[in-house]
């Protein structure tokens, strides 16, 4: 017995951290997300049909969408999972060091953070669409253009984008940083199950398989070593308002009763797949891993170390705290 006891001490020396809670073990830190997502989308509906909200709770997927409103309900209809996201954080207080992630600091969530996942999220999504009209693989015409529409859409996906950036890279990721030592760790099963999260999509491949997890590695690279929570958000935000609601493709299988431009023919590309869009290339996925790589370079280069919300409870007892506003808290830098 006590054999087995040294054993345990010594994997959790080395792999385990002071600063852990039971609910942080993966596989229940992994099931409370998934719980929190459709229990989120279940309230959603209850918020949605609240007196004098103007959204069409009757649409239930993308090919019901026909008006502006319609396809604002979908996107919108993920305000739930905020909630409950928030509610998980603030309420139980061993948590509450998780609102750091959202709240304005001087490194990632900043205005330039917003403009850097803006600009990134349309640069790299444009990329791929404009290569595709090129090689002809798609053919696109205008068919409307409304800035009130617009924004009322941008806030909505904005809500959509953010709502899964807040559960895989504030809660899940947070939680597995408070019981693992290891980075990477956390960093591959938050981009897993983000990517789970997707299964059911319709058109799901390997490729758009390999292209949802380089990006759910990429957002946790921003939270991790520049504290930019907001330009994950904004980048994901940016991505799916660019191809589905500026260029009228798929956005993850789901094409929008809305949009700017509209997709009057589409095949098989390296940049584009006719069911899963952008999304389902290997040109994106290229574009993507790329990225990631020069992203990890500058990374290595200017010697970011990972921001670590949990320092200061991670002290072995008797040990002197790490002041507020350490390195070991906040190891990232800002966008610049």
């Amino acid at each position: 017995m006590e054999s087995l006891k040294q054993g345990y001490r010594s994997f959790a020396d080395r792999f385990l951290r002071n600063s852990r809670k039971p609910t942080d073990m993966v596989l229940i830190a992994i099931s409370m997300s998934f719980l929190m997502a459709l229990v989120g989308m279940g309230l959603s509906s209850v918020i949605m049909n609240l007196p004098g909200m103007p959204f069409n709770t009757r649409i239930s997927s993308p090919e019901e969408a026909v008006t502006y409103m319609d396809v604002a309900s979908l996107y919108f209809g993920f305000i739930g999972i905020w909630l409950l996201v928030l509610l998980a954080i603030i309420i139980p207080k061993a948590n509450r060091p998780m609102l750091k992630d959202i709240l304005p600091n001087r490194r990632g969530n900043t205005l330039w953070g917003i403009i850097f996942g803006l600009v990134m999220g349309f640069s790299l999504n444009a990329i791929c669409v404009i290569l595709s009209i090129i090689l002809g693989d798609i053919g696109l015409s205008f068919a409307e253009f409304d800035a009130v529409k617009l924004l009322v859409i941008f806030a909505t996906v904005l809500v959509q984008s953010g709502a899964e950036e807040i559960i895989d890279r504030q809660f899940l990721y947070e939680k597995l940083r408070r019981r693992y030592k290891s980075v990477p760790f956390a960093i591959v099963v938050q981009a897993a199950v983000f990517t789970a999260m997707h299964a059911f999509n319709p058109g799901m491949t390997i490729v758009s398989v390999l292209q949802i997890f380089a990006v759910g590695i990429i957002f946790a690279l921003f939270v991790c070593y520049f504290d930019g929570l907001w330009a994950a958000i904004f980048f994901h935000t940016s991505w799916n308002f660019t191809q589905n609601i500026i260029f009228g493709c798929p956005n993850s299988g789901a094409v929008s009763g809305y949009s700017i431009f509209r997709l009057d023919a589409a095949s098989y590309g390296p940049f584009f797949d006719p069911v899963f869009g952008v999304e389902g290339s290997v040109g994106a996925v290229a574009i993507l891993f790329a990225f990631m790589i020069l992203l990890l370079v500058y990374i290595k280069k200017k010697d970011l170390q990972p921001r670590d919300l949990w320092a200061d409870m991670d002290q072995p007892s008797g040990a002197e705290a790490l002041p507020t506003g350490s390195a070991a808290e906040h190891g990232g830098r800002h966008f610049a």
